[in-house]
């Protein structure tokens, strides 16, 4: 007889879905089983996302949320406004946090981390629904231990936030699609719908991705459509500022984004298997063979849903699920790549975030399917996750830009008389982040941008290059210029990003020219903070 945790299930859920036709468990029946199903995924995605929470370096991102965060009236508006709208919500979040409790690295990354473990909770929740308990436990950890996932759980930005928002708004959507017309539940349903799908696009634009996927699944299943259609209409209207901020700011701050090729396909193929994370890390030996399984069984699952709708139909109860998360995991990725080719290419990678809860359901929804034997789709599952594992262990403490060392060398050679200038102006936001109020006695003085220590000021994409009498007067002023570079441009980029970098270029050798002696130093490697001591 087969003992362990997946046979107690198996024989529970089994007793549980007889009584309900084959389906899985009635949400009302909530038991012990119950809240370990949810609990355990849940507590793990959050050890290991708060684990060396604050062992990694801030980068320019990060650094920028702090700085627009930390305005207030009417300039945290302005700087919010000046990102074209792009995690609002967020960023009014981290203002709230900041003022509350300081912008400790612990304190901004929080929510992010609690988002981690909120998003595996309800996946496994979701999954519970839809499939049944094992599905949700083998669902819940697989999300649980991705490397994307804790990576932005451990990172000031609103990427986590905005797939737990999603994740929620799937799962009320299910209820809404589910529930009997006029009933009280579907009521809730209809507003839980719709506060976390537009919370969802308030922590990142690419968050509506989800809808055309949710009606295309609607549709084809024959569901009843009034009460989403109306959810759908009020989500516009709630949105509609965010596109009117986006209109304002143009496409240029993707400017940076290249037409995807070979290298951004595979690294969108990493991010959504929980395989890699490149540039941000080093590939693995083991990331390759976790990116290929992971492929054959995310298409073995599609192909046995295909069949399944090819045989019952979209509207058959028992299909209706699988359609659902098929069309999760397809249709983002899929308008995510079409934007990218045939309007504004767009980062891939960060795209492929929308539908990685979805992954993690349809790889433990076709590994346990019913007519594989259970032990061999559990131990498919724990193959991936030790894979995954391996994947995640080495990204600890890890920074692929490196600010708080490039801050530290710098204050530790900086000598009286001293002067600092950046390029993009960004880069000063992370600086200044490790520099803070104790050190900033002994910290250059900035000429790139003039702004004093004291003052928190917010860049986006501010790649300003002085005029020659400017970098003449710094010249004459410093007789020692720290340089401090990142993000300059890409050589081989699209346009506006070549530009950037050959302006950076002009401005290295109109400061080198009038300085004897030169020393680089770097730190990081996706984006290296690259540091030069210009000496007359």
């Amino acid at each position: 007889m087969t003992t362990g945790p997946p046979a107690i299930l198996a024989e529970y859920e089994g007793a549980e879905a007889g009584r309900r036709g084959g389906r899985g468990p009635a949400l009302g029946r909530w038991r012990l089983l119950d809240i370990a199903v949810i609990g355990v995924p849940c507590a793990i995605a959050a050890a290991l996302a708060f684990y060396e929470i604050t062992a990694r370096s801030l980068w320019l991102d990060e650094a920028a949320s702090v700085a627009i965060a930390s305005q207030h009236g009417a300039a945290l508006w302005h700087a919010m406004e000046h990102d074209g709208g792009n995690m609002l919500a967020y960023y009014a979040l981290l203002h709230l946090l900041i003022g509350l409790f300081g912008d400790g690295e612990l304190v901004i990354r929080f929510c992010s981390a609690a988002a981690a473990a909120a998003t595996a909770a309800i996946v496994s929740l979701l999954a519970r629904r839809l499939f049944g308990r094992q599905v949700a436990v083998a669902a819940g950890l697989l999300t649980a231990v991705s490397l994307p996932l804790v990576y932005w759980g451990q990172d000031a930005r609103g990427y986590a936030l905005m797939i737990t928002f999603i994740t929620a708004s799937f799962l009320a959507f299910v209820s809404l699609a589910e529930g009997e017309a006029g009933a009280p539940a579907s009521r809730w349903a209809w507003l839980a719908y719709v506060a976390a799908t537009v919370l969802a696009a308030y922590m990142s634009f690419e968050a509506l991705l989800i809808v055309p996927a949710q009606l295309v699944a609607l549709v084809a299943a024959r569901r009843p459509l009034r009460r989403v259609v109306s959810a759908v209409a009020v989500l516009a209207g709630c949105c509609l500022p965010l596109l009117i901020l986006a209109e304002r700011r143009g496409s240029g701050q993707l400017f940076w984004v290249p037409k995807p090729g070979r290298t951004q396909l595979h690294q969108m193929l990493e991010a959504l298997t929980s395989s890699g994370l490149q540039p941000n890390f080093h590939l693995t030996a083991t990331g390759t063979p976790l990116l290929l399984l992971s492929l054959a069984l995310l298409v073995a699952a599609a192909a046995a849903v295909a069949r399944g709708m090819r045989n019952r139909g979209w509207d058959h109860r028992g299909s209706w699920p699988q359609a659902l998360v098929l069309c999760w995991l397809v249709i983002p990725v899929g308008l995510g790549l079409l934007e990218s080719y045939l309007v504004q290419p767009i980062t891939l990678p960060r795209a492929a975030l929308v539908s990685l809860p979805a992954a993690s359901l349809l790889l433990a929804w076709g590994a346990l399917h019913r007519r594989l034997p259970r032990p061999l789709g559990w131990t498919v599952i724990g193959v991936v996750l030790v894979l995954r594992g391996l994947q995640l262990a080495p990204s600890y403490g890890v920074s692929p830009e490196n600010w708080r060392a490039a801050t530290a060398h710098v204050l530790a050679s900086a000598r009286p008389g001293d002067c600092i200038a950046f390029y993009p102006s960004d880069g000063r936001q992370a600086f200044q982040y490790y520099v803070g109020a104790a050190a900033a006695g002994r910290a250059p003085r900035s000429v790139l941008p003039v702004v004093p220590w004291n003052e928190v000021k917010p860049y986006v994409e501010d790649y300003v290059s002085p005029s020659s009498s400017r970098t003449s007067q710094i010249e004459a002023s410093c007789p020692r210029l720290w340089f401090v570079s990142s993000h300059r441009g890409q050589r081989t980029g699209p346009p506006a990003s070549r530009a950037d970098y050959v302006r950076y270029r002009a401005l290295l050798r109109s400061l080198t020219s009038g300085y004897r002696r030169h020393e680089t130093v770097s730190y990081g490697w996706a984006s290296p903070v690259r540091v030069e001591l210009l000496t007359r």
